[in-house]
């Protein structure tokens, strides 16, 4: 049950729409954005893999040293201690590397369709031991005068979430890491609720447990406790595998609307929804059986990674959300969704 109302122009974003960082890579993919106003304008945060040109028999990969100064890799193929059965993740010698190296690049758009980057407002690196295997699917949430990016940071110590304040989106406040190791799709709520402010996130285990949905209170947005499971992977259904928290929840009359990821065995990635209660979030009142949106047109299903539909990014106008998207986890898309079509859905 697909209900969005994609972008005719779709792909709205290729990877040769924007510059490589340095001569030495050229870009691979453009995936999922942080979105946000800024300026009277639509602003996407791009997340922007790039990696070096290959030479035959060879991989050469691409990280960040501590510096921030990228650095790069040569193996052989033929090496037995190389592993490169995985097109995300390569192995050698019992250390993992990443294919690609991620940063964040701002666009931003006066008709919320075509986008250009700005001079005046540069990409985010990586920065720090951290960051060395780059950045990732970045949220942004605003809260009063502040925006709130929360990351993924990648390093050989493992995935975690860190945060980044701005008001300006030239001078940028790093507050470090906010959930430790393994733990990515973190979205604050635009609003304190009860005194208390609330962010979604994602820890993962690879034994007892899963790839679920946990929800996490604070008094600052930086020190987090109370941590509580409120959705897990379902046998059976589009998200069998994992899940994981999109955007910022939606405030409605009906609770807090959360549009979601999740993904089943054959890592087929489509969009569902979560309906929280308002003065409690971790209670959830209504979560989708089927998907509200689903990779169903071929730039969805053929690319770097195929068959994905992936947000953590969108604009919310009265009943209408626009959400930007990674399709096949390389061009950038766009498509519309009704608030109160979702809320049916949910039999709300």
């Amino acid at each position: 049950m697909d209900i969005s109302r994609r972008f005719q122009q779709n792909p709205i974003l290729v990877p040769n729409n924007v510059a490589p960082s340095t001569p030495a890579v050229k870009i691979e993919c453009l995936l999922n954005p942080g979105v946000f106003r800024f300026n009277n304008k639509t602003w996407l945060l791009v997340r922007v893999a790039e990696r070096p040109e290959q030479e035959e028999g060879k991989t050469t990969l691409p990280i960040y040293n501590e510096e921030g100064q990228l650095e790069l890799l040569t193996f052989n193929n033929d090496d037995p201690k190389f592993d490169d059965s995985d097109k995300r993740v390569f192995e050698y010698d019992g250390e993992h590397y990443l294919s690609t190296l991620s940063h964040l690049r701002l666009l931003s758009s006066e008709d919320g369709i075509h986008f250009s980057e700005d001079p005046a407002y540069g990409p985010v690196f990586p920065l720090g031991a951290q960051e060395t295997f780059g950045i990732e699917d970045c949220r942004v949430s605003q809260i009063e005068d502040t925006y709130y990016l929360t990351y993924t940071k990648v390093s050989p110590t493992g995935v975690g979430v860190g945060l980044i304040t701005t008001k300006d989106w030239k001078n940028y406040d790093r507050k470090g890491m906010i959930f430790p190791a393994h733990n990515k799709d973190c979205a604050l709520f635009e609003e304190p609720i009860n005194g208390k402010y609330f962010a979604l996130h994602r820890p993962s285990s690879p034994s007892i447990g899963g790839n679920y949905i946990w929800i996490a209170e604070s008094p600052d947005l930086e020190h987090w406790g109370n941590h509580q499971c409120i959705a897990t992977s379902r046998k059976g259904y589009w998200d069998s595998a994992r899940v994981g928290a999109g955007a910022a929840p939606i405030k409605t009359e009906k609770g807090w609307l959360e549009i979601y990821h999740g993904a089943d065995e054959n890592h087929r990635y489509c969009l569902g929804a979560l309906l929280l209660d308002l003065n409690d979030p971790s209670k959830v009142l209504a979560r989708s059986e089927e998907p509200i949106m689903e990779p169903n047109v071929e730039y969805e299903q053929t690319g770097f990674f195929g068959n994905v539909v992936f947000t953590n990014g969108h604009l919310v106008d009265g009943d209408k959300v626009t959400v930007y998207y990674g399709a096949s986890d390389e061009v950038i898309c766009g498509a519309e969704l009704s608030i109160s079509e979702i809320l049916k859905s949910l039999g709300v």
